[in-house]
């Protein structure tokens, strides 16, 4: 049985949650396990599929969806590289911008404590979500288009904690329906809409 290895309340261990769930894919979790030293960065999660042990979120994902749920992530090429364009956009751009003001106003963290960080992030935090939110306007429905795909779980996750993170916030129409749409699925209300991480 695949293992988990990471604290359920990590946002990157909550992807891994969420795709096994929507795969079917049975799995054990547990906070720590000697594999996790495979991580150089010592980080979470890391995953153990019988003797293969992989770290990186958005890695494991993919692996996972090629392994066991591939209508998540299709092999066609283009279809395919339209879903990979948003998981990478997530990871970089979108996360970046909203990390310092996260850290700030939603963990309370004394190494955010800067105003004019604060308000950057919250700048380029309400700028990314003006990109999904557009996105969403275009394909009417989930991040790659009428049908909910592997990006929709990191995206998804990081549009949880613009809605749980303390803030005044703009307000954009398509990103709030697709909040919404998401917390039909019971995988991302176990492992989504939960929380605050």
């Amino acid at each position: 049985m695949l293992r988990i290895l990471g604290k359920a309340s990590s946002i990157n261990v909550r992807k891994v949650l969420w795709t096994c769930e929507e795969i079917g894919l049975p799995f054990e979790r547990a906070d720590d396990g000697p594999e996790l030293r495979a991580n150089p960065n010592g980080l979470v999660p890391v995953i153990v599929d019988g003797d293969f042990v992989l770290w990186e979120s958005n890695t494991i994902i993919r692996y996972l969806a090629n392994r066991y749920g591939p209508a998540l992530l299709p092999a066609e090429p283009r279809t395919r590289a339209g879903i990979e364009k948003w998981i990478d956009w997530q990871a970089t751009e979108f996360n970046i911008a909203w990390r310092y003001a996260f850290m700030a106003l939603a963990r309370r963290h004394p190494a955010f404590d800067d105003p004019r960080r604060i308000a950057a992030s919250r700048a380029d935090w309400s700028r990314m979500l003006g990109i999904l939110d557009a996105q969403l306007a275009t394909t009417g429905a989930f991040v790659a288009g009428a049908a909910f795909t592997l990006a929709d779980i990191p995206i998804g996750l990081s549009v949880n904690r613009w809605f749980m993170t303390p803030m005044e916030r703009p307000a954009f129409t398509h990103v709030a329906a697709y909040y919404e749409r998401l917390s039909e699925r019971p995988a991302f209300r176990k492992h989504g809409r939960n929380g605050i991480d």
